[in-house]
């Protein structure tokens, strides 16, 4: 009897030592299948106060040249009215409502009908049809690699408007920039609900998806890991680089033009501001094979977070430098002019070396040279949802030996770079390096988070060889 009671003990522990294991292989891939208080009251304020702080940052610019504190003064002192600054604010319109249609509609064109051909000519630059990480449900998702060649097409279209059609003023962004705003808005919400509406109906791949059971949550954070129409319309791929990134080079573009409308001249600011910027578009198309391999394709599900971000936020935020400066113009001498481009390019050095040693490392399994030495590495493991055991290699050298994150600190010091061009008159352009900061800081404990449930004991050891973060012997 007591052999029978110990033998049922020993099948009971293992069969929860199974599950746990279960259980942990299925955490450490994308978001939460539990929600804590936390997480819950987060959600719930970012999906109430995250448009408004879009609208009040925009808002701020059209009706109170910038300043952020003017507009709470004016409503607190009682000199104004909610309903007085909002029947301020430009509603929505046709012409706005046409040209994003428009927008998107040629983005989607580029995106899913015409096949990449940049990669047959421009040496060095992957592109075409390429292979994604493996899912969590042990699925390789194919992607047509094609952004540049839509950033490339989108921009020879806006110069040969701007030089030789005209058949819109290459202010048209800027001008109807606020009625764009609602557009985008409505976009963000109309794919995000899709998207959860589809992960529970009609799901791409069943195994790749999550339920928490609360609907905030999952509406914000995604149902489905790598929701799809057809064959290569993928949702992450095309609303994380088309429209917003596509979009980004013309809307600075467009502050530019207004600049040079309003004033007479475009600003070394506004041009530092575009160049810097827009090395960071293009070398975002030109890596974007390798973007396949980023925490945001490989562990993120698709919902509000990342459907609207890509419509709202990021179009709207992190070009705050550029509408700044057209209200703010402002003329820098040479030696700071020279100093901001300097650490905005030193920065873009830091974030694409970093990220090339990793992905060097990756192609060659460790078989290759980083700063003339044989790459030091921990070698570890970890289980897809369906049991299968994969290996993998953790990079110690080179940059990666520095410090855990060290592509996002060159990243940080080119956002920083970018609100420095505008001087120090008002705090609304640092909101970038602000955001960057905590959007940065906050990935490197989520992204260490999921690594350590992935590899474990591994992970320990990864984190003793290389002990910091961000900044080496500080973070």
């Amino acid at each position: 009897m007591a052999a029978h009671q110990e033998k049922k003990l020993a099948q009971e522990k293992k069969h929860k030592i199974i599950q746990n294991d279960t259980k942990a292989s299925q955490g450490q891939w994308g978001r939460a299948w539990e929600v804590d208080w936390f997480s819950l009251a987060s959600i719930l304020f970012l999906l109430m106060f995250a448009p408004l702080i879009v609208y009040y940052f925009i808002m701020s610019c059209d009706q109170y040249q910038c300043s952020l504190t003017d507009p709470l003064l004016d409503l607190l002192m009682g000199n104004k009215h909610l309903s007085d600054i909002w029947n301020k604010t430009p509603t929505l319109t046709y012409r706005a409502a046409g040209i994003y249609s428009l927008w998107v509609a040629f983005q989607v064109v580029l995106y899913v009908f015409i096949p990449d051909f940049c990669h047959k000519f421009l040496p060095g630059y992957v592109g075409g049809v390429q292979e994604g990480a493996v899912t969590p449900a042990g699925v390789v998702n194919k992607y047509e690699i094609n952004g540049l060649q839509a950033w490339i097409i989108t921009h020879v279209l806006w110069f040969a408007n701007a030089s030789f059609l005209h058949f819109f003023s290459p202010t048209v962004i800027f001008d109807n920039w606020i009625p764009l705003l609602w557009c985008a808005n409505i976009l963000g919400y109309a794919v995000s609900t899709f998207a959860m509406i589809k992960g529970y109906f009609f799901p791409t791949n069943a195994k790749d998806c999550k339920f928490t059971g609360n609907f905030f949550y999952d509406y914000m954070m995604g149902i489905e890991f790598n929701p799809r129409i057809g064959k290569w319309f993928d949702f992450k791929l095309f609303f994380n680089g088309r429209p917003g990134i596509v979009a980004w080079t013309l809307i600075n573009l467009s502050f530019a033009a207004k600049q040079q409308e309003l004033y007479g001249e475009v600003t070394n600011s506004m041009i530092l501001v575009n160049v810097l910027q827009g090395i960071y578009v293009l070398d975002f198309f030109w890596n974007e094979a390798w973007y396949l391999k980023t925490i945001d394709i490989c562990h993120d599900h698709f919902g509000w977070y990342l459907g609207w971000g890509d419509c709202v936020w990021l179009p709207y935020l992190y070009t705050l430098q550029g509408l700044y400066l057209v209200y703010h113009p402002v003329q820098l001498c040479t030696a700071r002019a020279i100093g901001i481009l300097m650490l905005g390019l030193l920065g873009y050095y830091i974030f694409r070396m970093t990220n090339h040693q990793k992905d060097l490392f990756r192609r060659t399994n460790g078989n290759c040279r980083i700063w003339g030495k044989k790459p030091e590495y921990i070698e570890c493991s970890y289980m897809s949802v369906d049991g299968t055991k994969y290996y993998s290699k953790l990079m110690t050298s080179g940059f990666w030996g520095w410090a855990r994150h060290f592509n996002y600190t060159g990243d940080l010091m080119g956002s920083l770079a970018y609100c420095l061009a505008c001087g120090f008159e008002h705090i609304l352009p640092y909101f970038y390096i602000v955001y960057m900061t905590i959007l940065l800081t906050h990935r490197c404990i989520r992204d260490e988070h999921r690594c350590w449930s992935k590899y474990g004991k591994d992970w320990k050891r990864y984190t003793a060889a290389v002990p910091y973060r961000l900044l080496p012997g500080i973070f």
